[in-house]
């Protein structure tokens, strides 16, 4: 009786094996892999580039200063946005960036005390122009300097931490990999995810004044989480596979696991991504470019954890497969 299950579960086994393997043959990820990696590096050099000569247009979460929100009724004009920065030199106040948004102005200044900014909102009001003021905020220099400390601290001792629990979760991966290899796969791809949104905002912030606040840094970290559990599923089902295949090619075992995920991570991602895109129309100016890098880092993470994360596992096994052979 147990033999016959155990043939029966064989020959299910390799009829689910045989339908791989024919879906494969129409669709050869593994096979393509350095046109996936020349595709993501087309995207990340042009922001790194940006990223190089620009740098992030940090907001005063990161550089410290004042935020002044400004409220006009009868609307903005060029005239307009040249007294409040008038009015605001006439002061000695250093003005870093003016945006403009639905009849409200947002300036960004040096850091302002509270007798300065009730002097300009009461200088602004003799020049006859209605408006009002809807938000002050300061941040100091020092509390800034800790926040993008605190920031490059987060994401370095996230990484970290990824590589150790997945190393030691697939500890029992059988050969011809190992648990490390997958773990500095996953954080190969998650480095993917955060160039590609980091360049972007460099150039958002470079031509259109987008700011990098703490929002971005949440964004970020949100990005590194939902990558890594995408690459996890590809991963998990690879280990199941080379447990079950014994001569199969390493690439082709690679290959099929990521077929076999391919719909469940694209359904997954696709959900996400409805529900950002409701937000970005309906969500509000406050959170628009939050929504933003969610997105791209979203369809980022979904494309690196199926054409980087696993594909790599393969180049490294073939390296590791060239220099053995040599040794011999």
């Amino acid at each position: 009786m147990g033999v016959n299950i155990n043939y029966e579960n064989k020959q299910n086994y390799k009829r689910k094996a045989s339908r791989s393997r024919s879906a494969s043959n129409g669709m050869n990820i593994i096979g393509k892999k350095y046109w996936y990696f020349a595709i993501s590096l087309i995207i990340i050099i042009p922001g790194l580039i940006a990223f190089i000569l620009w740098g992030l247009n940090l907001s005063i979460d990161f550089t410290g200063g004042s935020r002044l929100t400004l409220s006009f009724k009868n609307g903005i004009n060029n005239k307009t946005i040249d007294t409040v920065k008038g009015t605001l030199t006439s002061e000695k106040i250093k003005v870093y960036s003016v945006q403009e948004s639905n009849n409200l102005l947002f300036v960004k200044t040096q850091v302002l005390n509270e007798n300065q900014n009730k002097k300009f909102v009461s200088d602004l009001n003799k020049k006859s122009i209605s408006f009002k003021e809807e938000e002050f905020e300061t941040i100091g220099p020092t509390i800034g300097a800790e926040t993008t400390t605190n920031a490059i601290l987060a994401i370095i001792i996230a990484s970290i931490l990824i590589v150790l629990y997945i190393s030691f979760s697939f500890r029992k991966v059988p050969k011809p990999t190992s648990s490390l290899r997958f773990g500095v796969c996953a954080i190969i791809a998650l480095i993917h995810d955060v160039l590609v949104i980091i360049g972007l905002y460099a150039i958002l912030g470079h031509f259109f004044g987008v700011e990098t606040d703490s929002l971005f840094l949440t964004a970020v970290l949100t990005i590194i989480g939902f990558s890594v559990h995408d690459t996890i599923v590809v991963f998990d089902r690879i280990r199941e596979n080379l447990k079950k295949t014994v001569n199969m090619p390493f690439a082709q075992v690679v290959n099929e696991s990521i077929l076999q995920t391919l719909d469940r991570s694209l359904n997954t991602s696709l959900t996400v991504i409805l529900v950002l895109f409701a937000l970005l129309l309906f969500g509000g100016e406050t959170i628009r470019w939050f929504v933003v890098a969610l997105l791209i880092g979203i369809i980022s993470g979904t494309y690196s954890s199926i054409f980087n994360a696993s594909p790599l596992l393969v180049v490294w096994h073939e390296w590791r497969e060239k220099r053995r052979k040599i040794k011999q």
